[in-house]
């Protein structure tokens, strides 16, 4: 059971942390929604794992080593130049996708931002409407003292 659930850990890479922000989640939910972005989801998730690093490793010394063709290897070349094709789409749809969800938690930091500016301008208000009440009853105390306190001659 161990060694089954460690080669499965070892073929299969992890899956990234599910986001907790709502914003974050609702776009995930948005993105998981389409076929296309989850198969290049699950795409860049392998190629970018030491699993497939392995998985070349082996293959590129299998082709050598059993000498599927001989030196200079041109249909290896042809192989490998072609998933780097791929390759490097994919990671630029993964860099767009990364970039997405920046863009989403910028925009829910920037609507929090412009929600805490109204809420200090109403504290500010308040702050003088007490500062100005504070005023007037200090005045009125003042002004009542003055006129109980018996005027000596």
């Amino acid at each position: 059971m161990t060694s089954s659930r460690s080669l499965r850990r070892f073929v299969v890479p992890p899956k990234l942390p599910q986001p907790i922000a709502p914003a974050q989640v609702k776009h995930a939910e948005d993105r998981a929604a389409d076929v296309q972005n989850r198969m290049a989801d699950a795409i860049t998730r392998f190629s970018g794992s030491m699993t497939f690093v392995y998985l070349h490793v082996v293959w590129f010394g299998c082709w050598i080593g059993l000498g599927v063709e001989k030196y200079p290897y041109g249909l290896l070349t042809m192989i490998v130049s072609l998933e780097a094709i791929f390759l490097s789409t994919f990671v630029m749809i993964s860099q767009n996708r990364a970039d997405a969800v920046r863009q989403v938690a910028a925009n829910q930091q920037w609507q929090m931002v412009q929600e805490e500016d109204g809420q200090n301008r109403e504290l500010l208000d308040l702050s003088h409407q007490i500062l100005e009440l504070t005023k007037a009853v200090d005045a009125y105390a003042s002004a009542a003292s003055q006129s109980r306190q018996p005027t000596t001659k």
